[in-house]
């Protein structure tokens, strides 16, 4: 039909009110200063019409002593065809949670280990991330993630736990 938008797009996330849409260079680069304080969600995607490409060892940070490193083979396993939506996460304070998770996927020693997937793609720096500030984070999160596996029968790429 036409005019209808595609769920999980780019443009679906933003007709749901998420903003933003910045690359992950950008908000390590700003310590992402445009991303709110409040409560919300936010989404990783990934836009580039190419095949993803995987490092053997993540970016992501041995935090406490944990590899975040997985095996390619899961990481294909995992990756869904026909949206660009890769990980939903949740804060209390996007701003803070945000910049946690950036300076996690550059190898900071800092706690973010949802979402750390995404530091095994190739153009992890380029992946996009949008917010959405709402009141019940947890909530919203649970949320969009039933959402997705309805549609697609299974998590985003990165999300790990229901």
């Amino acid at each position: 039909m036409p005019g209808t938008v595609k769920s999980f797009s780019v443009e679906w996330l933003q007709n749901e009110g998420f903003v933003g849409l910045e690359p992950i260079e950008r908000l390590r680069a700003t310590r992402c200063a445009s991303v709110p304080t409040g409560p919300g969600v936010y989404a990783v995607v990934r836009t580039a019409k190419t095949s993803p490409a995987w490092l053997d060892n993540s970016s992501g940070s041995h935090f406490k002593g944990r590899n975040p490193t997985v095996p390619i083979g899961v990481l294909e396993s995992r990756m869904i065809k026909g949206t660009p939506v890769l990980y939903f996460g949740k804060a209390e304070q996007l701003h803070r949670r945000l910049d946690q998770y950036v300076r996690f996927g550059a190898g900071t020693p800092v706690g973010h280990w949802g979402g750390r997937y995404i530091w095994q793609l190739t153009d992890s720096a380029g992946l996009e991330t949008a917010w959405l500030v709402h009141p019940t984070p947890r909530l919203k999160e649970s949320e969009l993630i039933s959402q997705f596996v309805d549609e697609f029968g299974s998590m985003p790429l990165a999300n790990l736990q229901r």
